[in-house]
């Protein structure tokens, strides 16, 4: 008999107005004196301020962090910390995209435990306990609400990640409506991102990858690639904004417990490097990856899976290979259709950068021990030169 670990965000609360709706609940969790963890733009935007004006009449204190940048760095961890130490906060509170959310996260495991950040990056490290925490999107994309992961900028572009389950948060508060004002790029590229979750985590080769975690994946993707094109062009569709997060959600779960592999590995380059979105690096390297892991037969038929439960082919005396090329043109369909770069040139990485990108490729170990073909250096390179 086959076994396996399963653990998710113990409260799931989806639906519109949800942070409203499940205030005395949040409150209770935070405790009197809360962090809230976000970015300026979400600020500027007014997308918190019900959710801020709610705390400060419910709690004692509300204090706010708002300088979390994009690919969040090492020194804004750093300060978060510090502010939630000087405040002697009792919860912490994470409210934006994947990068306010992974902030939160470490921010509520370091002033609940006093562990040092070196002793916390790698898989399992992190031993907690935490403060009481609480994640709320506002892009449908990381499933940052409902993993046990975090990514923290080291130096000038090392991607560093701490995976452990003591940095699943107590709450996911999930609200559509957050998600209604995303520009359509943003919309495209963490979509697809989403996606890409889901793909890896059914396609991985760790050892845990289980029934569960591929159920969820090929609910997500049914969710994200038939709501997507109209989250995109009609984004003020309150049915294909609810779909997209419920499938960011389920892909999160899903590589959670199913990890993902080399895309997340080669795209955390693009990123580093060059401050590529992530949504759009993984999307730059997604079909590149994917062809190199067809030639893998499990690869293969687990792209073939997928094809059968997304884009199902009329004529059953199709193959593998022919199934699983089929699912990859979809999706670079999808992608180029949805408006996204298609090339590394095209967003502006020369073609020298590829063998940098290959050898910090090579860093992201916990990452590709996941891919179900191995992946060497030049393999990498070779990829990003095909993706170039």
């Amino acid at each position: 008999m086959d076994s396996f670990n399963f653990n998710t965000t113990p409260g799931i609360r989806f639906g519109n107005h949800s942070f409203l709706d499940n205030l005395e609940e949040i409150r209770k969790c935070l405790g009197d004196r809360i962090l809230f963890i976000t970015d300026k733009g979400i600020i500027n935007l007014g997308l918190a301020n019900n959710a801020i004006s709610s705390l400060e009449d419910a709690s004692e204190s509300v204090v706010i962090f708002d300088e979390v940048e994009p690919d969040p760095s090492l020194s804004t961890l750093e300060k978060a910390i510090a502010i939630g130490q000087s405040s002697k906060c009792t919860g912490v509170i994470g409210f934006g995209g994947g990068s306010s959310m992974d902030v939160a996260k470490l921010t509520s495991l370091i002033l609940g435990s006093s562990e040092n950040l070196d002793s916390v990056w790698g898989v399992g490290a992190a031993r907690g306990p935490r403060l009481p925490l609480v994640l709320v999107p506002t892009t449908a994309g990381t499933g940052s609400e409902v993993t046990p992961v975090s990514i923290i900028t080291v130096g000038e572009n090392e991607k560093r990640g701490v995976s452990s389950s003591i940095i699943l948060p107590d709450l996911a508060i999930l609200d559509p409506l957050l998600t209604i004002g995303l520009p359509q790029k943003i919309t495209a590229a963490t979509g697809v991102d989403a996606m890409v979750h889901a793909i890896e985590a059914y396609s991985s080769k760790n050892k845990n990858n289980n029934p569960i975690s591929k159920m969820y994946a090929i609910e997500a993707l049914k969710l994200l690639i038939g709501s997507i094109d109209k989250a995109v062009f009609h984004g003020d569709s309150e049915k294909a904004r609810a779909n997209m997060l419920k499938g960011s959600m389920f892909a999160g779960i899903a590589f959670a417990n199913s990890p993902v592999a080399a895309v997340h590995a080669l795209a955390y380059p693009i990123g580093g490097i060059f401050h590529i979105p992530h949504g759009l690096s993984n999307a730059l390297i997604l079909p590149y990856v994917l062809r190199f892991n067809q030639l893998d037969q499990k690869a293969a038929h687990a792209y073939a899976d997928l094809c059968d439960y997304i884009w199902p082919l009329k004529d059953p005396k199709k193959g593998i290979q022919y199934k699983s090329s089929f699912f990859i043109e979809k999706l670079t369909e999808l992608s180029e259709r949805l408006g996204l770069e298609a090339r590394l040139r095209d967003v502006g990485i020369p073609k020298e950068a590829c063998e940098k990108m290959a050898k910090e490729s090579m860093k992201q170990t916990r990452l590709l021990v996941n891919n179900p073909r191995f992946i060497t250096e030049k393999d990498s390179l070779d990829i990003y030169l095909a993706a170039w």
